[in-house]
């Protein structure tokens, strides 16, 4: 059988308490941030776990199946952050645009590690990859509606609204490739930054 992950958010979408994974994602999270996907076998997580080979296929049908545990756990924890912040941003479309911003950018430093396997999708099987896109094009159309809203409302000022939100997404993305918890900049120093390069992206008219 294949565990589930237990629900993350529960409240307060800027705060990231520490997560309370099960021994095999713990152990596998940190294999897979060491050695990658290709580089981890199975043997290596059950040592790393302490358990033998059968008890971790108990749990996990096999090492992909906790990757994509660990990605579905990720991304539907993301999504329900983004919700929250946008709709702290009530009916502005700047405050909503910039929550999800922020959200998704605490999520990137907060989760550096765990935001980082995104990149190890490419070793999950075309069925795990499609299913697992689709849950993540939520994100992406979230994202949509509320730079279209803010174009429609005359805030933004959008040549291209669908490359312009997936070059928002793709430089999100890339902050896991640098970002250290234990660098010079906070989690909420990075997100204030990125809000202001995303606002200036989307042509944000400031008021007269």
């Amino acid at each position: 059988m294949t565990a589930q992950p237990e629900p993350e958010f529960s409240g307060d979408w800027r705060v990231f308490e520490p997560l309370q994974l099960g021994p095999i994602l713990e152990h596998a999270l940190e294999a897979f941030g060491e050695n990658g996907f290709h580089g981890t076998t199975v043997r290596d997580l059950a040592r790393r776990v302490g358990v033998t080979v059968p008890a971790l296929y108990y749990h996990h049908e096999n090492k992909e199946a906790v990757l994509v545990t660990l990605l579905d756990a990720a991304v539907l924890d993301l999504i329900d952050r983004v919700r929250a912040a946008v709709e702290d941003g009530g009916a502005d479309p700047v405050a909503r645009f910039s929550n999800a911003v922020e959200a998704i950018v605490l999520n990137m430093t907060n989760r550096a590690k765990r935001s980082g396997l995104d990149s190890e999708l490419r070793h999950v099987s075309p069925e795990n990859r499609r299913t697992y896109a689709a849950t993540r094009k939520r994100l992406e159309l979230i994202m949509l509606d509320l730079v279209r809203d803010g174009d429609e409302q005359q805030v933004f000022d959008v040549d291209d609204i669908e490359e312009t939100v997936r070059a928002l997404l793709g430089m999100f993305q890339s902050i896991v490739r640098w970002y250290q918890l234990d660098g010079p900049l906070t989690p909420a120093e990075v997100a204030a930054r990125y809000r202001t390069i995303a606002l200036r992206i989307v042509g944000h008219r400031s008021p007269a």
